[in-house]
């Protein structure tokens, strides 16, 4: 295999790790949104955090520190992607 087909193959193999992230990524925030917050809501409602019913805690702060953190989760693991492949600043 030459130079230009081994960085092709590592640009496909980093693009699908970087997709396969997301994916997971996104799955978790889907469910702490739209599942905690509105499928469960019943069910977490039933529990107290802060004084607060936990459905109504997810559906309108928890949803948002979650994906905050999802951010920084997203960054940490593209740091570690990016030094696998070389491709780090």
């Amino acid at each position: 295999m030459n130079e230009v087909n081994v960085k092709e193959v590592d640009r496909k193999k980093y693009w699908r790790e970087n997709l396969k992230y997301l994916a997971i990524l996104l799955t978790i925030w889907f469910i702490v949104s739209y599942g905690f917050g509105i499928l469960l809501l019943d069910e977490l409602n039933t529990i107290r955090l802060g004084g607060f019913k936990l459905g109504f805690w997810f559906a309108q702060q928890g949803s948002i520190y979650v994906f905050v953190v999802l951010i920084f989760v997203y960054v940490q693991l593209m740091n570690k992607l990016d030094k696998k492949y070389g491709v780090n600043e």
